[in-house]
């Protein structure tokens, strides 16, 4: 474990046990990570859903939380909705531009033949 308190336990404002759950995701040097969190699931859900899952899928899981958490806090009302909305409309008018572009090209070769 990382010596001190992890930024969990700091937040929470109790010792860090050498087993602490959220030691090895909140580190000391990044304490905004585990108050984003907090502040959309809470501490113990946190936890409780880290000690659900198998050890090599923590890392992920709590990047997860913490985006998603990140997102909520941005925009309380679609927040990673929005994100993946914004992205859809992105892909579909890119994909309209590329339509277009090969229709340009299609004509110009036409003629040119």
């Amino acid at each position: 474990m990382i010596s001190g308190r992890c930024a969990a336990c700091r937040y929470l404002r109790r010792r860090c046990p050498s087993d602490c759950i959220f030691a090895p995701y909140f580190p000391p040097n990044n304490p905004q990570r585990f108050a984003s969190v907090h502040r959309i699931y809470g501490a113990s859900n946190v936890a409780r859903m880290l000690q659900q899952l198998p050890f090599y899928l923590r890392a992920q899981a709590a990047d997860t939380l913490y985006y998603e958490a990140e997102r909520r806090i941005g925009d309380p009302i679609y927040g990673c909705v929005g994100v993946i909305s914004r992205l859809h409309e992105k892909i579909y008018e890119t994909e309209c531009e590329l339509a277009k572009a090969r229709t340009d090209i299609a004509l110009v070769n036409g003629f040119a033949s």
